[in-house]
Order: C-alpha cells, then structure tokens, then sequence
C-alpha cells in the first residue's frame, strides 16, 4: 500500500534505503547528535539491537563472536588490566 514518511510519499513497490550511519543522530532527539557518545540512551531506532519487527538478524551471532574474541584475548594476553575506573 502507499504511505507516507515524515511527508514524503511512498508508493506500493518502490524502494527504500536506510542509512544506518545517521542512526541516533536526528538533532531532533539528541542535544548533541554529531558527538560521540558510548554512553547515549538509545533514540528506538533500529540499527542494531533495538528490538521489535526490524531486530538485527546478526545480533546473535556478533555476541557469540564479541564473547570468543574476548575471550581468547583474555587466554592470550594474561597480564590484561584496567587502564582506570570502570564507568558506566
């Protein structure tokens, strides 16, 4: 069906991109959109975990290869320390 997108209209069957560069940098959502920030609070987008219909279907899988990577640096480099305070 046709539909509509912050007012520029979608018709049936045409294609769509998104950007996922720009996500959780819409200025209308983040005081600061351009400026790195690990610890923003997620705007509900959907780039990578937000959950909901448009889940990342990799999400999975880059867990279980975060969790084996760190993993085997942790087996490799024994003498591994904090640099400082953990801050969340």
């Amino acid at each position: 069906r046709d539909t509509e997108v912050r007012g520029t209209p979608v018709r049936k069957g045409e294609r769509v991109a998104m950007f996922y560069p720009s996500a959780n940098r819409d200025g209308a959502h983040f005081a600061d959109p351009e400026r790195f920030d690990v610890g923003r609070t997620p705007g509900g987008g959907s780039a990578f975990g937000g959950g909901g219909t448009h889940y990342c279907l990799g999400a999975s899988l880059a867990r279980v290869e975060a969790t084996a990577i760190f993993g085997e640096i942790l087996t490799r480099m024994r003498d591994i320390e904090l640099a400082g305070p953990v801050e969340r």
